[in-house]
């Protein structure tokens, strides 16, 4: 199995056990980009429940989750296994009222 199989697969279980998740550089608590900082700020403002990825942890995780979605940048947000997009895209969704019915199909 090569490294970039095992990648896959944990990101593929990350997805799996996870509604929301967010592949972000840092964490919720200390985020080390201001993307990143913003794309948690969002979902906060959504009352949403996420699962947090640092890629600053995991080089591989962080190169393997850029070719997983074909999208070059973090952070990424994920519902349902599905690829939302970055901090920006979150943003003009969220000033809709369009991410938080994304995120609605989430709440048990």
């Amino acid at each position: 199995m090569t490294a970039e199989t095992n990648v896959e697969e944990r990101i593929q279980e990350t997805l799996k056990s996870n509604p929301v998740v967010l592949y972000m550089k840092g964490t919720p608590q200390f985020p080390q980009c201001g993307f990143s900082g913003r794309a948690v700020q969002i979902l906060q403002a959504c009352d949403t429940e996420f699962a947090s990825v640092d890629v600053l942890a995991d080089q591989e995780v962080r190169e393997g989750i850029k070719r997983h979605a074909n999208w070059p940048t973090i952070p990424q947000l994920y519902v349902n296994g599905e690829l939302v997009g970055g901090s920006d895209i979150m943003m003009e969704l969220y000033q809709k009222g369009e991410l938080q019915q994304i995120l609605a199909g989430t709440k048990g």
